[in-house]
């Protein structure tokens, strides 16, 4: 493929680099091939298990970027990441003890090659999932705006990452708010086996930049020098405020596309052969240290001091403990807050939006780091009015109305948590989240345990779900048991306004990432005494909203006023029901749970999600493995019918659970022979 320049850039800088940091270059180029062919040496002997990703034939570009960084820059990595961990100063030690599952690697063990980070070094993380870290270096950029620091990110991402929506969506926003972040991509030639030509209908990648209004260059990926004039004139431009740049290296890798690979043959030996004769960044570099008078023994004993240092990194990662199964619980989340700080009852009475909005007013007061994301949440105040008032309170930088981007949103937030702010991302419509599953389940709620459990990622995904306002299918769904169902996030689903204000702000306090999930006919319909000065409320506890020793019922956000219509029916007829709310749905509070029942011996347990594989059926589940002697009957399960919702109005309301058949249900536990 030609080398080509969309942005007219000389590929030979006007300042070439000097010589001591030409060969600071040369070494660490050494450092990164050495490091990758010891690896694959121990994966093809079956040492390193799993797999790894070579970037032996790309150095140049890892290099050149991070020697025009500072130490208190931001990287960004993909799965073939280990040469700009070590390009960024990263220890060969730690690094090698990850790949071969040491608990003194980087990630104890826990996280392996894709996911190799260096945090003291600024280096975010590696990422399993293409195209991922373009919207996490997207919030590192956001981050370091909205602290005001002089840093810069560098999102790394692969050719076939750029066919991803969120390559999009990131360049879109970090043009819109001109956000310090440099988007490079390695141009090696093949996503896997498919080459760029065959999976890209506009081959050149940087000429994608105009679309974006941001500069763009193809440059010869292997060459150091150019590497480094490209990478740091971009930088340049970040710093001084000006936006993102797309910069595109041409490179090669060597190898498959992993160790794993096995594939059959996609490439020509010709075409390999002629990329590894002539176009070797290391052979460039040592080519340009020789036009400098730098001789062959100078260049052996680089050579000599990179194989040194990796020989010993080896040996000691070798002999390094591997993790034991006590070290996993503390790296899937922080201790989930406890305290409660609630002041006695006011007897102000408002409903459940201004409790929501006043729990992030006060928690934005409260610390500076805490900054709103969403659609329409600004000027407007959000569809449901949940933010108003707020962005005149804390100005454009803290409120931010983002393009309709849910995927380059909660990605940002991501990275926006990994570098010292609290995200709040508020999802319009709780239908949407499926445009941010991958952010929520495979990068906030894994990025702690894949690094050790030496980082916190403190976001909250905030939004409305469930029926009852005749919006149909897509608008209506109760989808609290997919995220209940993944370790490493808390999911909270407040029933009353004083429950959501605190425990709002202890969900933004808390350094776990949390979906906290609201509903749409508690904006309408739920009004309550609520506290007005600031407290958080206890995170994993339930809460008896009512006492009684005939039967327990558990319920979750609208079906708690419905259940505790019910206890009042059942009341009339000598049936005394203890209503409970989980109020978390992870952690789940199951001691309260248990201990009722355990007074009751009777349970229902009622949500309006599906019936099916919901948090009910795992109450129920619980329920009969810790207190199945105490039960004299069956848990009871009430949730919609297995169908998605109608919009018919009459329909909608048959579907969703009610008072009438909760007390029927509680009936058929009592009165069961």
């Amino acid at each position: 493929m030609t080398v080509t320049a969309y942005r007219d850039s000389s590929k030979t800088p006007e300042s070439p680099p000097d010589t001591d940091v030409l060969e600071r270059c040369y070494v660490d180029m050494l450092r990164i091939r050495g490091f990758e062919q010891r690896a694959e040496a121990l994966f093809d002997s079956g040492t390193i298990k799993g797999t790894a990703h070579s970037c032996v034939g790309q150095e140049a570009i890892a290099v050149g970027a991070c020697a025009v960084l500072g130490p208190d820059d931001y990287i960004v990595s993909h799965h073939r990441g280990h040469g700009h961990c070590i390009a960024k100063g990263a220890d060969t030690e730690r690094m090698m003890a990850e790949l071969l599952g040491r608990v003194t690697g980087y990630g104890h063990g826990l996280g392996g090659s894709m996911h190799i980070a260096a945090l003291e070094r600024g280096v975010l993380g590696a990422n399993g999932i293409v195209g991922a870290g373009i919207g996490i270096g997207t919030g590192a950029g956001l981050s370091a705006r909205i602290r005001g620091a002089d840093q810069v990110c560098v999102s790394f991402f692969g050719d076939g990452a750029a066919n991803e929506g969120i390559f999009h969506e990131s360049l879109n926003l970090a043009a819109l708010w001109k956000l310090p972040v440099i988007f490079l991509c390695e141009n090696n030639q093949y996503g896997l086996s498919l080459g760029v030509e065959q999976a890209s209908a506009v081959p050149q990648i940087s000429a994608r930049a105009q679309a974006y209004g941001i500069p763009g260059e193809t440059i010869d990926g292997n060459d150091i020098s150019a590497v480094m004039a490209s990478v740091g004139a971009a930088v340049e431009r970040a710093r001084a405020g000006d936006g993102p740049s797309l910069i595109e290296c041409m490179t090669y890798r060597w190898g498959e596309h992993s160790m794993r690979s096995n594939l059959p043959s996609y490439r020509s030996a010709e075409e390999e052969e002629s990329w590894r004769r002539d176009r070797d960044p290391i052979l460039h570099a040592e080519r340009l240290l020789s036009e400098r008078q730098v001789g062959n023994a100078a260049l052996h004993e680089f050579r000599n001091r990179a194989d040194s240092e990796l020989d010993a990194a080896v040996e000691r990662a070798m002999e390094a403990a591997e993790p034991t199964i006590d070290i996993l619980p503390h790296a899937v989340q922080k201790p989930a807050r406890t305290d409660v700080s609630a002041p006695a009852a006011s007897g102000r009475t408002i409903g459940y939006v201004e409790a929501i909005r006043e729990g992030l007013h006060q928690s934005m007061e409260r610390d500076d780091s805490v900054i709103l994301l969403g659609e329409d949440i600004g000027r407007i105040g959000g569809l449901f009015q949940c933010t108003a008032g707020l962005y005149e309170a804390f100005g454009a930088e803290r409120v931010r109305d983002t393009p309709i981007s849910e995927n380059a949103m909660i990605n940002a937030a991501v990275g926006a948590a990994l570098t010292g702010l609290r995200p709040v991302v508020e999802v319009q419509f709780f239908d949407f989240i499926t445009h941010m599953m991958d952010a929520i389940v495979n990068q906030a709620a894994k990025l702690r345990f894949m690094l050790g459990g030496e980082t916190s990622v403190p976001l909250v995904v905030r939004g409305p779900q469930g029926g009852g306002l005749r919006l149909a299918a897509q608008h209506s769904q109760s989808l609290e048991s997919w995220f209940a169902f993944i370790p490493g996030l808390t999911v909270i689903a407040p029933s009353n306004p004083f429950d959501a204000k605190g425990l709002l702000a202890a969900a933004i306090a808390d350094d776990n990432p949390v979906v906290f999930i609201e509903h749409k006919l508690l904006y309408q319909r739920s009004n309550g005494e609520v506290p007005e000065a600031y407290y958080t409320l206890p995170v994993g506890k339930a809460d008896i909203k009512r006492p009684g020793e005939d039967v327990t019922i558990v319920a979750t956000m609208a079906m708690v006023d419905a259940a505790l219509s019910a206890a009042r029916t059942l009341e009339r007829e000598g049936i005394e029901a203890e209503v409970i709310d989980p109020c978390t749905l992870r952690p789940l509070d199951m001691d309260t749970i248990i201990g009722s029942v355990r007074k009751t011996n009777r349970c229902v347990v009622v949500h309006e999600a599906w019936r099916s594989y919901g948090c009910g059926a795992e109450i129920s589940a619980q329920i009969m493995e810790q207190a199945f002697d105490y039960l004299d009957a069956p848990v009871a399960r009430i949730g919609m019918e297995e169908v998605p919702m109608p919009y018919n109005a009459k329909l909608e309301r048959a579907l969703i659970p009610n008072a009438d058949g909760i007390a029927e249900a509680a009936r058929n536990v009592c009165y069961r022979d």
